[in-house]
């Protein structure tokens, strides 16, 4: 009976075994991809669902998208390995590579070379339409988008001190954080708060399917251009997945044609880059105080 048991007690083990190593083996074929909140999170899960989808087909492995709750939370997704890759903005691609050793920006949208902001106010206000820096804003209510957002708190607040010689809490009533573009165009259009900074995408966006009326929420001065959003592949994934994928991966993207995968990133197209593209966004961010810290 005890020999019988013994054999029962070895065939559980290896049962065991055999299950952890599959379960470990089907973790690692797991390429899993976020991306930064900066719209609603239904609509984004349910786009780069179907761009996992494709990528699954594309590169015969399983893709999974996992949603993050902000920005902060995707570049720790990151840090810690619980992502492979990222799309990023500006800054948190920045952060993200500077918390990763090895971690490369791959690809951008065509229009992320050429990226800007827009400050927008309520019509109420009476400011207008200018070339030159608004500096009527002053004495405002002002709104950013995330704390962690390049084209809604990083270059907008940039730009502010470069042409104002002083901070936001200087020069407005006070200062605030929608947390995403579509709410700071919805605060400012509703004029519960008078002025704020947005990405020029999602207020163009929102004015041609007429989900926002310009002559209310009006469009008062354009930043000068700066690099901005970007896929980051962690390093990690060469050992994941073998030599050379990170290169498969780029080509996949470059190679998706459909216009609704292509729309998740709300782009019309993929470009290659590389991280010195960014080195501009790294130095304001590091003299803004918001340029990540290594962990030891």
């Amino acid at each position: 009976m005890k020999i019988k048991h013994m054999k029962h007690v070895l065939v559980l083990a290896t049962a065991l075994f055999l299950a952890g190593c599959t379960a470990e083996a089907s973790d690692k074929q797991t390429l899993r991809f976020s991306a930064i909140p900066d719209h609603g999170q239904t609509e984004l899960k349910v786009k780069f669902d179907k761009v996992a989808k494709y990528l699954t087909e594309k590169l015969g492995v399983t893709v999974e998208y996992k949603p993050s709750v902000d920005y902060q939370a995707s570049v720790e997704a990151f840090r810690t390995g619980d992502i492979q890759f990222a799309w990023f903005g500006g800054l948190t691609g920045v952060n993200a590579r500077v918390l990763v050793p090895g971690a490369e920006a791959i690809l951008c949208g065509e229009s992320d070379k050429h990226f800007k902001s827009y400050f927008i106010a309520h019509k109420d206000t009476g400011l207008k339409p200018s070339k030159e820096f608004p500096v009527g804003m002053r004495g405002r209510s002002f709104t950013f988008g995330s704390r962690k957002s390049t084209s809604g708190r990083l270059m907008p607040q940039f730009f502010i001190k470069q042409n104002t010689g002083e901070g936001p809490e200087a020069l407005f009533k006070s200062v605030g954080y929608s947390g995403t573009h579509p709410k700071t165009l919805e605060l400012v259009s509703s004029g519960e708060v008078e002025v704020g900074a947005v990405n020029y995408g999602t207020y163009e966006e929102k004015v041609a399917n007429n989900e926002i009326d310009p002559t209310v929420c009006v469009k008062i001065w354009e930043t000068p251009e700066y690099f901005d959003y970007n896929i980051t592949v962690h390093p990690d994934v060469e050992a994941m997945f073998g030599k050379g994928f990170t290169k498969e991966l780029t080509e996949a993207f470059l190679t998706m044609s459909d216009p609704e995968l292509v729309s998740a990133f709300k782009r019309k197209k993929l470009v290659t880059c590389k991280s010195s593209d960014f080195d501009a966004i790294k130095a304001v961010a590091a003299a803004s105080d918001l340029l990540a810290k290594p962990k030891n």
